[in-house]
């Protein structure tokens, strides 16, 4: 095989292997990047990567959240239709798998390289809230409020397992999350300064199943019937501490339809004046990147799949600065040789360590 690539470096070697061989080395590949750059060497390149799904597929692996995507759409406003296609079924076909190449080959290239930020738009409701609007959610996007403690508390409980709901709103619709910040309120005008943490916390993360015009911030519910939660979390530990406390997710989740939830489950800290448990919390960040605009999602849709929607305003994936599109012969060659281990372990020659011994 290295006889071949440094004797014929021009020669498209992958045509050396099995159709199904090839898709299995192409699949290897786990850098966006590469597969944009794998689709410029050739014409035969390009149509395995097309006509796979490579790029779909990298995605579902990245964000299983993505299995629920029924049709792309590519436009120039969040308004537009997809456009009607006209031709034979061939050539409408091929222009379906190009487009979704397309989207998806951004997507995924989005999701390495977009900035990370807070991720949170605005607060949406929480089920219970002791004094409105003093102890309202909407404090806990604030450090402070004119010099005073600014904070969010439940109503008290006798029960210390009844859990609380807090409900926001992220910047757009297509939002990678990584962790989930939180602040306990330690209550320093209470005897003893206690700290109203729960005893765990658990998020969700989902899609408004109507659109939402405004929710009564008075109207106390957990409102999971305004929603649909595609995914939910382990319970986290949470400390009875007054600091930020971060919890991190095994994965980053993609949170399809921006809104995020936070259960928190159990109470630890009894109000001495009134023997009641409560939760309160002075501060929530939520960490990840947001990949709106570039990416809009449509999930009311009567077959219960979501329609994904790319705006082609925004830049096309591109290799790095001052990289031609087109591959050279010694990038080729040198490409070629870093396949070599994969070709040989699927072609059953060589085991893979004993390859690097």
């Amino acid at each position: 095989m290295l006889e071949f690539i440094h004797t014929a470096p021009c020669m498209d070697w992958l045509n050396g292997l099995e159709p199904d061989m090839s898709v299995k080395v192409l699949t290897c590949l786990d850098n966006p990047k590469d597969l944009v750059r794998i689709s410029t060497v050739s014409c035969t390149w390009r149509q395995i990567v097309v006509e796979n799904g490579l790029c779909k597929k990298l995605c579902l692996r990245m964000f299983p959240q993505l299995s629920r995507v029924g049709h792309v759409i590519e436009s120039n406003n969040s308004d537009a239709k997809d456009y009607a296609e006209v031709g034979s079924s061939n050539s409408k076909e091929w222009d379906t798998l190009e487009r979704e190449h397309r989207v998806y080959a951004f997507l995924a290239h989005a999701c390495t390289s977009f900035p990370e930020g807070d991720c949170i738009s605005k607060a949406i409701s929480a089920s219970s809230t002791d004094n409105y609007p003093e102890e309202s959610i909407e404090h806990t996007l604030v450090f402070s409020v004119a010099r005073r403690a600014s904070y969010w508390s439940s109503k008290g409980q006798k029960n210390p397992a009844v859990p609380e709901m807090l409900t926001y709103k992220l910047k757009s619709d297509f939002v990678i999350i990584t962790e989930i910040n939180i602040h306990p309120f330690k209550a320093y005008f209470q005897h003893g300064s206690p700290i109203y943490s729960a005893r765990g916390v658990r998020f969700r993360m989902g899609h408004a199943k109507f659109p939402i015009v405004e929710i009564d911030p008075m109207e106390e519910s957990c409102h999971d019937d305004k929603f649909e939660w595609t995914h939910t979390s382990q319970v986290f530990p949470m400390a009875q501490k007054n600091c930020l406390q971060t919890f991190k997710l095994p994965e980053p989740v993609l949170c399809i339809g921006g809104f995020l939830q936070i259960e928190l489950v159990g109470r630890v800290q009894r109000q001495e004046m009134d023997d009641l448990f409560y939760i309160c919390v002075s501060h929530v960040q939520v960490k990840g990147k947001s990949l709106g605009p570039a990416f809009s999602v449509e999930t009311n849709v009567p077959s219960g799949l979501f329609v994904l929607k790319r705006q082609t305003k925004f830049n096309q994936p591109s290799l790095p600065e001052n990289e031609s599109n087109a591959i050279s012969t010694g990038d080729l060659e040198r490409h070629g040789r870093e396949m070599l281990p994969i070709v040989n372990v699927l072609r059953a020659n060589v085991d893979f360590e004993e390859y690097y011994e």
